[in-house]
């Protein structure tokens, strides 16, 4: 398992905001050495593509977070639509299949790493359940991040809770991306499945996704500070 500081590298900052205003002003305020900073739906839905211009423009590595799910020759397009905006880091649901997921890859052509997600950290068995899944969380999430390395892709996303498993799996080659983290005593709001930085670090990630704790502080420098100096 990962051990030692964590670092600004290891954070992905997500941009979870409505307006490409707050979004520039908060990357404005964080600067863009090391960070990597995640524009997800409802901020890629707001400002289009050319947030992804202005970001790279700072400096940022860029994570978008789309989780492309649909036919394999749809999101082999987006996937070729996403390296033209040179971003770093694509997100692809693992449950869209093995033909999806192959052509997906072959339209990377190594020029961006394509992230399987797996279980959103969201759910629990309960309502894994309910979607007609009857197996247990940990089940699930191994099998699909199975399915996405032999299809060759070279990162999944996971609560830093299955991270342990799937690090002595598939060993120290995947990347393991983990939404749910939350600084101890945060609020943890609709995760599920979640754990502290310091953590989720020491479970085998190697990059830490984490939003509402910086972005909604009302100094988000020093929370992120706070982040990096904690010792849990």
């Amino acid at each position: 398992m990962q051990q030692g500081e964590l670092t600004r590298e290891q954070i992905a900052v997500a941009l979870d905001f409505s307006d490409t205003q707050s979004a520039l002003r908060l990357a404005d305020c964080l600067g863009g050495d090391g960070l990597v900073y995640k524009v997800g739906l409802e901020l890629f839905v707001a400002a289009g593509p050319e947030i992804l211009r202005v970001l790279k423009q700072r400096g940022a590595r860029l994570f978008l977070d789309l989780k492309l799910h649909d036919i394999p020759n749809t999101v082999a397009g987006a996937v070729r639509a996403a390296k033209s905006w040179q971003v770093d880091y694509l997100t692809i649901h693992l449950s869209g299949g093995r033909a999806m997921l192959e052509a997906a890859e072959e339209a990377a052509s190594g020029e961006l790493s394509l992230l399987g997600v797996s279980v959103l950290t969201s759910m629990d068995e309960a309502a894994l359940n309910e979607t007609g899944v009857q197996r247990k969380v940990e089940d699930q999430v191994l099998a699909l991040a199975g399915l996405g390395v032999e299809a060759g892709l070279r990162g999944v996303v996971c609560s830093p809770h299955e991270a342990p498993l799937l690090r002595q799996v598939f060993g120290p080659n995947l990347c393991l991306v983990t939404p749910g983290v939350r600084p101890a005593g945060s609020e943890t709001g609709d995760q599920k499945r979640v754990t502290t930085p310091k953590q989720a670090l020491a479970n085998g990630a190697n990059l830490l996704v984490i939003g509402r704790p910086i972005t909604a502080a009302p100094d988000p420098q020093e929370a992120l500070d706070r982040i990096l100096a904690s010792e849990t």
